[in-house]
C-alpha cells in the first residue's frame, strides 16, 4: 500500500515541462493572488444550518467543501511532483492548520487537522469529524500527531533539515507508507487551508511548505464589514478576503481564474451549493 493514491499526469503541456525545468522545488517557484467574496449569504446559511440541525457549523467547514468542490473541477490542482513529473492525486483531503498550546512549556504551537475524502461527505459530516479531530489534536490525545512532535523535538537543530529532507524523500518521492514508523499517512492532503481571520488579521500570504509537497495554500481572512458596489449603489455588505498561494510549477493563472470563480459562486451563492438546510421534521 503506498502513501498517496496517484496517478501520472499525462502529455504535460509545454509550459507545464519549462515549468518542471525552471523550479526544482517549492522553494521558489510561488505565486500569490488574493480575492474577496460577499459573504453574506454564506453567514445566514450558517445561521440557518445550525438551528436546523444544532451542528456548530464555521466558515471553516464552508471553506472545506468549497475547496474540494474547485479541486473536483480542476483536478489539475490537486497534484504533487514526483521525479520532476506531475501526478495528480486520486483522493481529495483538505488540511486545515490548528493553534494549540503545548502543555509543558506553554507555547504556541501550529498543528493540524484533515478531512479525507471531503468532495464527498455531507457538511454535517465534515463539521463532526473537523470538530472531533481538533479537539483531539489540541487536548494532545491524538497519538500519531503527539508521537510525530516527540519525535522532532528530540532531533538536535543542525539534522531538522536533512530529517525532513530525508522523510520527504520517502513518503512523497518514492511514495512509501511510513505509518507503522510513525510518520502519518499523507498529513498533508490536497490542500491546506489556514483561518488568519480567527487570529484578528485580515489578511496575509502564507509559504509552500516544501517538506508538505502542497501545492495549494489557502488563507482566510477576518470577516468585515464594509461599503461595496451593487447595483450601482454602494451598500455596507459582509466580506471576506481569501489569499492564495500556489506551485507555479503546477497551476497558473487559468487555473486560478477557475478557482477564483468557483470559490466566489459557492460562497456567495451557498443555498445553490451546499447541503439543503435540513427541515425540522426530518431531523426530529
Amino acid at each position: 500500500m503506498p502513501n498517496l493514491e496517484l496517478h501520472q499526469k499525462k502529455n504535460p503541456s509545454a509550459f507545464r515541462r519549462i515549468a518542471l525545468g525552471t523550479w526544482r522545488t517549492t522553494y521558489d517557484p510561488s505565486v500569490y493572488g488574493s480575492m474577496t467574496v460577499n459573504i453574506g449569504e454564506s453567514l445566514k446559511y450558517i445561521e440557518e444550518f445550525r438551528t436546523a440541525t444544532g451542528e456548530r457549523l464555521t466558515l471553516s467547514h464552508l471553506i472545506a467543501k468549497a475547496v474540494a468542490a474547485t479541486l473536483l473541477k480542476i483536478p489539475d490542482a490537486n497534484a504533487i511532483v514526483r521525479f520532476n513529473r506531475i501526478y495528480l492525486r486520486e483522493r481529495i483531503s483538505v488540511f486545515f492548520q490548528v493553534a494549540m498550546k503545548d502543555a509543558k512549556t506553554g507555547e504556541i504551537d501550529l498543528t493540524g487537522a484533515t478531512v479525507e475524502d471531503a468532495d464527498k461527505k455531507s457538511l454535517k459530516t465534515i463539521c463532526e469529524e473537523f470538530n472531533t479531530r481538533v479537539a483531539t489534536v489540541r487536548a494532545g490525545k491524538d497519538k500519531d500527531l503527539e508521537g510525530t512532535r516527540s519525535m522532532f523535538k528530540r532531533i538536535p537543530y543542525y539534522l531538522l533539515f536533512p530529517v525532513l529532507q530525508f522523510i520527504g524523500f520517502l513518503t512523497y518521492t518514492l511514495n512509501l507508507d511510513l505509518s507503522r514508523f510513525g510518520v502519518p499517512k499523507d498529513a498533508f492532503g490536497s490542500v491546506m487551508v489556514t483561518n488568519i481571520g480567527s487570529l484578528g488579521l485580515e489578511s496575509a500570504f502564507v509559504p509552500l511548505v516544501p517538506y508538505s509537497r502542497v501545492a495549494l495554500l489557502f488563507a482566510v481572512g477576518a470577516v468585515k464589514r464594509e461599503p461595496v458596489v451593487s447595483n450601482d449603489k454602494i451598500v455596507v455588505a459582509d466580506t471576506l478576503s481569501l489569499f492564495v498561494t500556489f506551485d507555479h510549477r503546477i497551476l497558473d493563472g487559468s487555473h486560478a481564474a477557475v478557482m477564483a470563480s468557483t470559490m466566489r459562486e459557492w460562497l456567495e451563492n451557498p443555498f445553490d451549493h451546499f447541503d439543503p438546510i435540513p427541515s425540522s421534521t426530518s431531523i426530529s
